[in-house]
């Protein structure tokens, strides 16, 4: 979805229409959830400070969050989806890869069934959904954030070599702003730089990551659409009035937070063995520690026991800005950052697209 947490808050209030807009607390250590494209075009960005956010763009209209109405809507999406494919992998509330390959409605085009949805969703809902249209998964994701907002792409499997050579780096999935720097270290800046390196050299460099970036620079991508997603991991964290410095003050903050995760995974009967503490400092650099026990951690006392440990190994100076806890089952993680609506098919046949 376009924005999809601003764009509601649009939707719902008039007022907003038409002016930069972010969801999220305007105070002193607040962060931006959400913003709307309006705002975006003045630099702001979700996981933003409220402070440089109001920098960037002194007119924002900060909204307080309201996830009982996202979550509606996106069962509302959700239930869209659905009507085409039972292969519907949710990513989060706002995005999710469909695989139409055989679809409910016997549709032959996939380009065609994205435009139904899109029209779909925008008559059910008043918003606006980017869709991707591609063979796999790494390639219908690129194309969701190709032409946004309310945008439709598709990569169809003769031109997609060709096009992700001439993709920017950090256009690649997987691929952050850590990751971008290191791979404009070793020569990489485009999908063709990309495409040069071995297979050796990239795992080299980027350990397992980098056999899905050597794929990923020739269109390959073998993963099927998940409808039924295992959860990873549950977390929770704080960020404090002002910046801490002592261990004991984290200490106490840390027991808050484990208190929440403990909360958390009951609700969801979540098993997990490893507990990861992140820290974020006042110069807003960010560090984590990690450790994995025998058995699945399901009480306070063990969890906050570990993550004392971890937060032992932390230096704490500068200041400490947030504290945060998570547990994470012992799966790999498969790391996904979805944008919009995806549909993904099966095989490479220009025709169905």
């Amino acid at each position: 979805m376009d924005a999809f947490y601003a764009s509601i808050e649009q939707r719902d209030n008039p007022e907003y229409r038409g002016k930069a807009v972010a969801v999220g607390y305007s105070g002193a250590r607040g962060v931006v959830a959400a913003a709307s494209y309006e705002a975006r075009r003045y630099g702001v960005r979700s996981a933003m400070s409220s402070k440089i956010a109001l920098r960037k763009c002194p007119h924002l209209i900060f909204v307080d969050s309201r996830f009982d109405v996202y979550k509606t809507v996106s069962r509302q999406i959700m239930s869209i989806f659905h009507e085409y494919t039972d292969l519907v992998e949710p990513l989060s509330l706002d995005e999710a890869f469909l695989d139409v390959t055989d679809n409910l409605k016997k549709i032959a085009s996939a380009t065609e069934i994205a435009q139904e949805i899109k029209t779909k969703i925008k008559e059910k809902t008043g918003l606006t959904a980017s869709a991707g249209v591609s063979y796999n998964k790494f390639l219908a994701k690129i194309a969701s954030d190709y032409n946004k907002p309310d945008g439709l792409f598709v990569i169809r499997p003769k031109i997609a070599e060709k096009f992700i050579e001439t993709l920017h780096i950090e256009q690649f999935y997987g691929v952050g702003k850590v990751t971008a720097k290191h791979m404009h270290q070793i020569g990489v800046k485009t999908g063709w730089d990309l495409k040069q390196k071995s297979e050796e050299e990239l795992v080299s460099h980027f350990g397992k990551f980098g056999h899905n970036y050597y794929q990923y620079a020739r269109g390959i991508d073998n993963r099927p659409v998940e409808p039924e997603r295992i959860r990873k991991s549950i977390g929770a964290e704080i960020t404090f009035e002002s910046d801490l410095d002592t261990i004991e003050e984290l200490r106490r903050e840390l027991k808050e937070v484990a208190e929440d995760v403990i909360r958390r995974i009951t609700k969801n009967n979540f098993k997990g063995r490893t507990v990861t503490l992140k820290v974020k400092y006042a110069d807003f650099r960010n560090l984590s520690r990690s450790k994995t026990i025998p058995y699945t951690v399901t009480d306070f006392e063990t969890l906050y026991a570990i993550g004392c440990e971890l937060l032992d190994t932390v230096d704490i100076i500068p200041k400490v800005r947030l504290i945060g806890l998570s547990i994470k089952n012992n799966e790999e993680l498969i790391w996904h950052d979805g944008v919009q609506l995806r549909i993904d098919f099966d095989f490479e046949d220009d025709n169905k697209l």
